[in-house]
């Protein structure tokens, strides 16, 4: 992840109310690098993800805001799933909960990946996302064969908006039959879109676009503030 050299708003560590810079002002390139430093605490990340905003960074860095444009969604509705995905979930191979094991989701998906890549979650990282769950905001999805965890997500819900964060499979489809559950969730619970933050092949498989950031923010003040009945996550 290259950094770059141009001046950059850095974040008062001991402030978590110290207010981020207009999204405007992200660089491009990289594509949505917007602030330097703070910390994690649950104030800071709540506002950061109702405008916008996400960390991102690895273990040699400080921490990096990050809101790129566009900014990769799905909205529910769109959701698409492949023959071979539908042949999977038809199959019912895989049993599906929710919110049962955030903490080995959100480890996994930070172990180095079997390709031989590296991994963006920092512990910091982990351990903030973690007291986001402990708080209620933070949700896990998990796929099980055979009553082994081979697969799952996590990310946060606010308002009417699911931020996802990551996902990892030791299996053929778990994570994919994870998010299909998911969507399928916030569906019926009326969810206006699912934040995917960057563009991959993987997720527009899935049906995720893309659409300018300014129509994201305005999304996010449409939705994020909506009040909804609690949810029991974890009842799945």
């Amino acid at each position: 992840m290259m950094v770059a050299s141009s001046p950059l708003r850095w974040l008062d560590p001991y402030d978590p109310e110290a207010p981020f810079p207009d999204v405007e002002s992200a660089l491009q390139e990289p594509d949505g690098l917007l602030a330097i430093g703070g910390d994690l605490s649950p104030r800071r990340l709540i506002r950061a993800y109702r405008q916008g905003i996400f960390p991102w960074y690895s273990d040699d860095q400080p921490i990096l805001w990050w809101s790129p444009d566009p900014r990769s969604i799905l909205y529910p509705q769109n959701l698409k799933i492949s023959r071979s995905l539908r042949k999977t979930l038809n199959k019912d191979l895989y049993s599906v909960t929710a919110d049962k094991a955030f903490r080995r989701v959100i480890e996994y998906c930070a172990a180095p990946r079997r390709s031989g890549g590296g991994t963006w979650l920092t512990a910091e990282m982990v351990e903030a996302y973690c007291h986001l769950h402990d708080l209620g905001l933070a949700h896990s999805v998990e796929s099980w064969y055979q009553g082994e965890l081979v697969g799952g997500l996590y990310g946060l819900a606010l308002g009417k908006v699911f931020f996802g964060e990551s996902m990892f499979s030791q299996r053929d489809d778990a994570s994919k039959v994870a998010f299909v559950r998911l969507v399928e969730h916030l569906r019926q619970r009326d969810y206006a879109l699912i934040d995917c933050q960057v563009a991959s092949a993987h997720l527009e498989s899935l049906g995720a676009c893309a659409i300018p950031r300014r129509e994201f923010i305005d999304s996010l003040n449409r939705y994020c503030d909506i009040a909804s009945p609690p949810e029991v996550w974890g009842q799945w």
